[in-house]
């Protein structure tokens, strides 16, 4: 059974970062898997990152003002430009003195993305956030005990997949802050709108589905990348994705 332990420490060699853990049934050894090891910046503070995923799902805190806002990536451990970005945006916001509180989880399940497969443990986790004890339904509670109240969920997608091209996917119903966002980011950097017209219609159990019927504003994210490497460009374009997203709500 997983466990969910929302406990923050303050790590007094970064600042102000704090951190605790979703699971600690979900960890891996990043470092194993080449293509993420070879397009990270190893940085102390990415290093102290890769050495709590051996233990489980971290979850990273950056404090600031109004809202609460969740960067999300690994939700696929086979999708990893997303994921290295993510590890890149938090080196680059350590030291900011931000006007939101952030929270990051850049390895969903660490033990997936060792392994480079898209399931953990025979599951897809963005289609199994309703379901008790996953780690996406982990992640939900998470979202909803912390009161984070803006969540972008980032991808990859890889040719003749589903969308097989850069995009923004959101719904308009019953949470329409989320097509907003989606419309920020798409004139903002150029990533392809992908809206419905009521979260979850088309599947179950993804993330930002989950979230938005909760009426809490989600997007997810896609950058063009083939599934278990990481093409030139493809980290960069991920991270403008999570910059805009960010700078919706001015970081």
């Amino acid at each position: 059974m997983y466990i969910i332990i929302m406990h923050f420490k303050k790590i007094e060699e970064f600042g102000n970062l704090e951190m605790s853990y979703i699971s600690n049934h979900s960890g891996g050894y990043i470092s194993r898997n080449r293509h993420v090891l070879r397009n990270l910046e190893l940085s102390k503070l990415t290093q102290f990152i890769l050495e709590k995923c051996v233990y489980g799902t971290p979850i990273f805190k950056l404090p600031g003002g109004d809202n609460q806002i969740l960067i999300l990536s690994g939700i696929h451990g086979n999708e990893l430009p997303p994921q290295v970005a993510n590890v890149k945006l938090i080196n680059k916001l350590l030291d900011w003195d931000l006007n939101n509180t952030i929270y990051f989880i850049p390895f969903a399940a660490p033990k997936a993305t060792m392994e480079n497969e898209r399931t953990f443990n025979s599951m897809d986790l963005n289609r199994s956030a309703h379901i008790k004890n996953s780690i996406s339904n982990l992640i939900l509670d998470a979202i909803q005990d912390l009161q984070i109240n803006l969540v972008g969920d980032f991808h990859s997608t890889a040719y003749n997949s589903n969308p097989g091209f850069e995009a923004v996917f959101s719904s308009k119903s019953p949470c329409p802050e989320s097509f907003f966002i989606a419309n920020f980011i798409s004139q903002d950097v150029g990533s392809e709108v992908i809206s419905f017209d009521f979260a979850g219609s088309s599947y179950k159990g993804a993330v930002e589905d989950v979230c938005n019927l909760k009426r809490v504003p989600a997007v997810t994210c896609e950058v063009l990348c083939p599934f278990t490497t990481i093409e030139e460009g493809t980290v960069e374009r991920s991270f403008a994705q999570m910059e805009s997203f960010l700078s919706c709500f001015g970081f």
